[in-house]
């Protein structure tokens, strides 16, 4: 079992920045990659970003690239999301997931997930 646990949402600007934060715990060395994901009110579950085990690789969706950074810390068991240039539009509840698999950006492809932190930005 793999426990995630995310922090750092809150209400900003358009045009400002926030850094979310993903704490993993458990069995991680089973689900090496870690993704975020965003689901809006009314909306589908989207992909935002994977990292993968040793932050070599990364990988964004179009709506972020650019704006968004992932990356993690392995000795914190952590991953980070750094979201600037904020627009209305990215408003969502924002989840962490950890998955076996490689490349990996349909929330399907991933067995762990986080509650969510939310994320408002006001225009």
């Amino acid at each position: 079992q793999v426990q995630l646990v995310e922090s750092g949402g809150g209400l900003v600007q358009a045009g400002g920045s926030l850094r979310l934060s993903c704490e993993a715990s458990g069995r991680t060395f089973s689900t090496p990659q870690m993704g975020w994901f965003r689901q809006a009110p009314g909306k589908e579950r989207e992909f935002v970003a994977f990292i993968n085990w040793s932050g070599s690789t990364t990988g964004y969706a179009d709506s972020v690239k650019g704006r968004f950074t992932i990356s993690r810390d392995r000795a914190k068991n952590t991953v980070y999301l750094e979201m600037t240039s904020l627009k209305p539009e990215d408003t969502a509840v924002y989840r962490c997931a950890a998955t076996a698999r490689f490349g990996a950006d349909k929330p399907s492809d991933y067995s762990y997930w986080g509650q969510g932190t939310q994320v408002t930005v006001s225009s």
